[in-house]
């Protein structure tokens, strides 16, 4: 994990913070110009609790480092287009006049503002940026090295039952066989079942035939028994 002193003398470490300008107002708010994008060196100043002179220094030392970061000179006629912005968006919060600047007006972005917090030494303000940087960064690693221990933990936990799966993968393989010979001794079932379902109906097709020929043969009967009776009888 960086240092402060690293952050203070590593370009390259001080590049990868730069998306974390959310800290800037998590340590004191950063009041920003009417547009919502830029302050000037006097607002820098007044949030880092120094003087505009010792801003100066910090920016013009790395010039090349800041503007990559946002920081732009406005002069001529792009001074008095963003003047005039400005004055307009100032008047409509209510307020009475937006100082101008003479000849040029330095501004900065919030991403240029971490970027002069990583670089100014005597500043408290500047400090607790970075210690609060610092911090965050070593919680995420913290997180994610506890995030790493569970996903091992998963993975071993997964070797396990892709052990288990192999150890298993025969019986499976058995037991769907027996279940396949299991189909087909019912499928055999069933046909015969069927077969004498069908060997049933004939029966007692036959029965039924046998029933009406023994009722023909008791009618008979009783005819024949009556003619014998009145022949006694004579």
């Amino acid at each position: 994990m960086p240092t402060e002193v690293a952050l203070l003398e590593s370009r390259a470490l001080r590049g990868e913070q730069m998306g974390r300008v959310d800290v800037l107002d998590k340590v004191k708010s950063l009041v920003m110009l009417p547009d919502g994008i830029h302050v000037r060196t006097e607002d820098v100043a007044r949030y880092f609790e120094v003087s505009t002179e010792t801003v100066k220094k910090v920016t013009q030392r790395h010039r090349a480092e800041v503007e990559e970061n946002g920081l732009i000179l406005l002069r001529g006629a792009e001074l008095r287009i963003f003047q005039r912005d400005m004055v307009y968006l100032w008047e409509n919060e209510g307020r009475e006049s937006y100082p101008q600047a003479a000849t040029q007006l330095t501004l900065y972005t919030r991403r240029t503002v971490l970027n002069i917090a990583l670089l100014l030494r005597d500043s408290d303000i500047a400090r607790c940026v970075r210690t609060y940087l610092l911090d965050a960064e070593e919680s995420l690693r913290t997180q994610y090295a506890s995030l790493d221990h569970r996903v091992t933990r998963i993975e071993s936990c997964l070797t396990g039952v892709g052990s288990a799966l192999q150890e298993l993968g025969p019986v499976l393989v058995r037991m769907s066989e027996r279940l396949d010979s299991l189909d087909r001794k019912v499928e055999m079932t069933h046909q015969v079942v069927g077969a004498m379902s069908l060997r049933l109906t004939d029966v007692q097709q036959d029965v039924g035939r046998l029933d009406g020929r023994m009722d023909t043969f008791a009618g008979q009967l009783k005819d024949l028994c009556r003619r014998n009776g009145q022949r006694g009888q004579r």
